[in-house]
């Protein structure tokens, strides 16, 4: 029997709590049953029925306000006005493919490259962060002459054929690639050893030795510097440069998959990596890049591209349309005006320090790391024994929804919440949150 996915199936509407649904909720679950594919799913055991959006905050069909703390599509803010007044603009003019010749997409790229190492000089443009890993992929095969890729073991990348093989979070449903290879995430809540650099490093070389020994040559390692869907393990700053060496000494590339961490989400730097002192041979970005609008990209080295770009024509028919490029450059634009990752790196820190308040009353609550406005809090049966607690984190989720905070779960054991608001997140959005964990812990007695 396949197992659940923890990024899908962990914290999902089933057809048995239909029962307990209002006419008009159990209609629509109905509707969603008829006419879209068995693969889709919902949050919650009384799904929400959101038809508004600013900001941090949703609203649902009966008016009811919550706080969302885990939308990192509309990393700004739901209908942030400058990507709305940018969107809107440029639709009234012109919306085309990359065919003809446009300043915007030109534009764009010179401010995007502005925010990254200047060895990363080349960027290409798509729809979805699937989009963008499965070029990534393409590349790091074109460029290294070898096949296999290396994931963490909770990971997401995508949907595509090549990412969802690199992608085991979504479930056992979804064959890993023969050619794949996954390793232990760098947990520092349970891996007990003295450098977390060295021992992720050990796993990585042991999996490039594993790949040859079975004829496969390896191509390259693709991360998520915060491991987001491995349960959100920031680790300490720099620990994943000696990962990042032995890949290249094996002639490797490396992936920086920044759908999640990018865009000054972690506070300390614009991009994941770069708190971690690295440079990347391509990085991929997807969701928070348009605040809603979908567009994704791919960022690399020029020499690492060039064995893919100089030999394959590639064309995304609306990868980096102008509409798409106004959104991605308001983004931008935004969170330079709005000092977004300054504000991250403070109302996360403040946001830390409250929620660890929390494992004072509360046994279960095991640990609580992050860095910006992206948080993992564990639950466990006990903190002695680290024992994870899934079915007290799915309890928990429901409870939090009752009390107007929304989230959802990851890590292999699907007992991390995902804490990842907007960035419109503000330090008095704090007390809603951490009072509403402190009293559904209460209520569930834990």
């Amino acid at each position: 029997m396949a197992t659940r996915s923890t990024i899908m199936d962990t914290n999902s509407f089933r057809p048995d709590d239909a029962a307990a649904l209002d006419p008009a909720t159990r209609d629509l679950t109905a509707r969603r049953d008829e006419v879209l594919g068995a693969s889709y799913r919902l949050f919650y055991r009384r799904p929400v029925h959101l038809v508004r959006g600013e900001g941090q905050y949703l609203w649902d069909v009966d008016g009811r306000k919550y706080l969302d703390m885990y939308n990192n599509v509309a990393s700004l803010g739901h209908c942030h006005p400058a990507v709305v007044a940018a969107v809107h603009d440029q639709m009234q003019r012109l919306n085309t493919h990359t065919r003809y010749l446009h300043e915007t997409i030109l534009d764009y790229t010179d401010d995007l490259l502005s925010t990254l190492p200047v060895e990363l000089d080349k960027a290409m443009y798509m729809c979805t962060g699937s989009e963008a890993n499965d070029l990534a992929i393409r590349v790091a095969r074109a460029s290294s002459g070898g096949e296999g890729i290396i994931a963490s073991r909770e990971a997401y990348h995508g949907t595509s054929d090549l990412t969802s093989g690199v992608s085991p979070a979504l479930g056992s449903g979804q064959p890993i690639a023969p050619s794949a290879r996954l390793v232990d995430a760098p947990d520092a809540y349970r891996v007990d050893a003295p450098d977390l650099g060295a021992w992720f490093a050990d796993r990585v070389r042991a999996a490039i030795a594993d790949m040859e020994a079975h004829g496969t040559r390896f191509a390259g390692l693709i991360l998520d510097s915060i491991f987001s869907s491995d349960g959100v393990l920031p680790g300490p700053a720099g620990y994943l440069r000696e990962a990042v060496d032995v890949v290249h000494r094996a002639g490797g590339v490396v992936i920086a998959d920044e759908v999640q961490p990018g865009f000054g989400r972690t506070g300390e730097a614009f991009w994941g990596f770069q708190r971690h002192g690295i440079v990347p041979d391509v990085v991929t970005l997807g969701k928070p890049m348009g605040n809603g609008i979908p567009v994704s990209g791919l960022v690399a080295r020029a020499d690492v591209l060039a064995a893919f770009s100089d030999t394959v024509p590639y064309f995304n028919t609306f990868g980096g349309n102008p509409v798409s490029m106004a959104a991605a450059q308001a983004v931008l634009t935004t969170i330079r005006d709005e000092g977004l990752q300054q504000h991250s790196a403070s109302v996360g820190a403040f946001a830390l320090d409250e929620l660890r308040g929390l494992m004072a009353t509360h046994e279960t609550v095991g640990d609580v790391r992050g860095a910006g406005l992206f948080i993992g809090f564990e639950l466990v049966r006990s903190r002695d024994g680290r024992e994870p607690d899934r079915a007290l984190a799915l309890a928990l989720l429901e409870q939090l929804r009752d009390r107007g905070v929304l989230t959802s779960v990851a890590g292999p054991h699907g007992n991390v919440l995902k804490l990842r608001p907007p960035l419109a997140f503000q330090a008095a959005d704090v007390d809603w949150l951490v009072g509403a964990l402190d009293e559904s812990l209460t209520a569930l007695g834990a």
